[in-house]
C-alpha cells in the first residue's frame, strides 16, 4: 500500500488525485493507496508529521489570475506560496524520510501563448522565459527543488498545460458558456496543448506506483483548437456551432488591442503547444481519454449530477 499525502485541501486538481485514489481501491477491492490532505495556510502545518508517507502530492498553490494589475502585495504572495512554500514543503518531506515529491508547475515559465497565427511550441531546448511574475513564482519553486533531488528523494515536475474537467475554473467554464450561447465562432487555426484531469490523475497514479522523479510534459494524444473545443462542447449539449473564418479579422483586431482585451483574446486563440516526444519519452500510459470522449465524459457527469 502506498500513503500518499496532498498539499491542499481545497485544490481542484487535489480533490481530483484524491478521488481517483479512492475510486482505483473501490474499483480493485483493495487498499492500494491511503491518501490523506493538509492544508499549508493553516498556522502549525510544519509540525505535522510527515514521516510514514510515501509520496507528496504538491498541489498547495496560488493559481493564475490576471497579473495585470496587481499590488507588490499580492506579487511577493505569489513567490511565497509558489516557490519559498514549495521548498519548505519538499525540505520537510526530505528530512522526514518521504521517498517522492510530486510537483505541479505549468508551461506558462515558457511564456504566454504565440500571437494570432503565430506557432508557439515548447521543445527539448526551450529555455525558461516567464512573461510575468506567476511564471516566474512557479520557475523558483521548480528551482528550490532542484538541489533536493537525490537518489532518496525523487522529484517529480510535471510541467502542466490547459487543465479541463468537470468543476473546472479558469477557460472552460466560459468556453462552455460561449458554446450553450451563439451559433457561430472563430474558425482560427491555434494549436493548444491540452490536458484532462482524469488523464493527468492517472498519471500522477502512475507516478506514486513507480516512485519516479524527472520532468514531465503530459498532454492529452491530440492538440486542439479553441474553435474544436467550442463545437465539440456545443456538440455535446445538442447545439450546432458554425466555424466562421469572416469573423477571423475581429480577432486579430481585438488581439492588437492594448491592455486586457488584448492579452486575452491572444491567450485564448493564441497557440502554445507542447511538443509531442516531450510528452512520450518517459514510458507512462496514462491519456485514457481522448479529446472527444473528456467532453462527453463532462457532459454526461453534469448531466447526472443535474438529474439527482
Amino acid at each position: 500500500m502506498k500513503r500518499v499525502l496532498i498539499t491542499g485541501k481545497n485544490s481542484y486538481i487535489g480533490n481530483a488525485v484524491e478521488h481517483s485514489l479512492k475510486e482505483y481501491n473501490r474499483g480493485y477491492g483493495a487498499k492500494a493507496y491511503e491518501v490523506d490532505k493538509i492544508s499549508l495556510r493553516e498556522p502549525g502545518w510544519e509540525k505535522l508529521d510527515f514521516s510514514g508517507y510515501d509520496t507528496v502530492v504538491h498541489v498547495a498553490g496560488r493559481a493564475h489570475a490576471d497579473v495585470s494589475k496587481v499590488s507588490e502585495e499580492t506579487r511577493d504572495l505569489y513567490y511565497q506560496v509558489n516557490g519559498v512554500l514549495t521548498g519548505q514543503a519538499a525540505r520537510k518531506a526530505k528530512e522526514e524520510g518521504v521517498k517522492q515529491f510530486i510537483y505541479l508547475s505549468s508551461v506558462i515559465i515558457y511564456g504566454e501563448s504565440g500571437g494570432i497565427g503565430k506557432c508557439r511550441k515548447i521543445v527539448s531546448d526551450t529555455k525558461p522565459a516567464p512573461a510575468n511574475f506567476y511564471g516566474d513564482s512557479k520557475l523558483q519553486g521548480e528551482r528550490e527543488l532542484q538541489p533536493l533531488a537525490c537518489d532518496g528523494f525523487h522529484v517529480a515536475v510535471l510541467c502542466l498545460p490547459f487543465i479541463y474537467g468537470r468543476g473546472s475554473k479558469g477557460n472552460y467554464p466560459l468556453l462552455a458558456k460561449i458554446a450553450g450561447m451563439t451559433p457561430i465562432f472563430p474558425n482560427i487555426k491555434n494549436e493548444r496543448s491540452m490536458l484532462y484531469i482524469e488523464n493527468l490523475t492517472e498519471l500522477i497514479r502512475q507516478l506514486i506506483d513507480s516512485g519516479q522523479g524527472g520532468l514531465f510534459f503530459p498532454q492529452n494524444r491530440e492538440y486542439v483548437t479553441t474553435a474544436q473545443m467550442v463545437r465539440e462542447i456545443g456538440r455535446m449539449k445538442g447545439r450546432r456551432i458554425y466555424l466562421w473564418r469572416a469573423l477571423n479579422p475581429l480577432v486579430w483586431i481585438a488581439s492588437i488591442v492594448p491592455g486586457k482585451i488584448g492579452r486575452l483574446t491572444k491567450k485564448a486563440f493564441g497557440s502554445l503547444a507542447v511538443d509531442r516526444r516531450l510528452s512520450q519519452s518517459q514510458g507512462y500510459d496514462y491519456q485514457k481519454y481522448s479529446f472527444e470522449e473528456s467532453i462527453r465524459r463532462i457532459h454526461e457527469n453534469q448531466h447526472h449530477n443535474r438529474s439527482i
